[in-house]
């Protein structure tokens, strides 16, 4: 190709906003000459690289704003330190066949386990294949919640939440809310009902909600529509943030 051409391509390709293109030009000429590929086959190579190269800034852009604690995948979960866990089951929902059908995931368990960790894989992976994700404590949503209210900005605050094909709401349990922000929760539940997925992580059994919202028929109302459509798993091993501990002490040191 002719520098005269090659200056053409780029400037053609900044003016459709194919971005990627002009900087990558000569190594994708490079691969197609290697290769001998056909005309259709060369043009299909540049426009898997540009998408390539949106799909990443694309994801890159949106676990920025997901409000993630950390992007970990699933790969990174020891589930040889959790063999109460069903593998197979975390895995399955790893396809994200549950986002699709709009239901929800309840990860229970005590504090350490993985359920945050899980929760975040699985919401990365969302976020990898194109999905809206968000990630917030319960704690934070309610806070939010509240300050809209005092300002007459509540369904536009509840509106937020309500975008994200994925909602993770993290440490349900925690802290005990109050009839007034169970209710904030119970609009929030009721909205999303068979119109997007959640991912809730909690420390209490279903059975102990009741106290932790303040109202027995209010949390009744919550789970009814929770689980109607979700898949609970229950994650009851040892904690990981021990387990560091744990190792520096079965390999012999001393604990200060």
């Amino acid at each position: 190709m002719s520098r005269l051409t090659s200056d053409r391509v780029r400037e053609h390709a900044t003016r459709l906003g194919l971005t990627h293109l002009p900087e990558t030009l000569e190594q994708v000429l490079a691969r197609a000459e290697d290769a001998q590929m056909g005309y259709l086959d060369f043009i299909d190579l540049l426009l898997e690289e540009e998408v390539g190269h949106r799909e990443g800034r694309r994801f890159r852009n949106a676990l920025k704003l997901s409000g993630l604690p950390h992007h970990k995948s699933l790969d990174e979960f020891d589930f040889a330190f959790q063999p109460d866990l069903d593998a197979r089951k975390v895995r399955d929902l790893a396809t994200l066949e549950f986002i699709r059908a709009k239901s929800n995931v309840a990860l229970l368990g005590p504090p350490g386990v993985g359920k945050t960790m899980i929760a975040v894989a699985l919401a990365v992976a969302a976020c990898q294949a194109g999905f809206s994700i968000y990630f917030t404590t319960l704690d934070d949503l309610v806070r939010k919640l509240r300050a809209a209210e005092a300002t007459g900005r509540f369904n536009r605050q509840l509106m937020t939440y309500m975008r994200p094909a994925l909602l993770v709401v993290d440490e349900v349990g925690y802290l005990p809310l109050d009839r007034a922000e169970a209710n904030m929760v119970f609009q929030l539940v009721s909205r999303r009902y068979e119109r997007g997925s959640m991912i809730i992580t909690s420390n209490k059994t279903f059975a102990e909600w009741g106290s932790v919202l303040g109202d027995e028929v209010l949390a009744t109302a919550i789970l009814d529509r929770l689980l109607h459509h979700a898949d609970v798993l229950a994650i009851n091993g040892p904690s990981y943030r021990l387990k560091d501990r744990f190792n520096l002490v079965t390999g012999g040191e001393s604990m200060p």
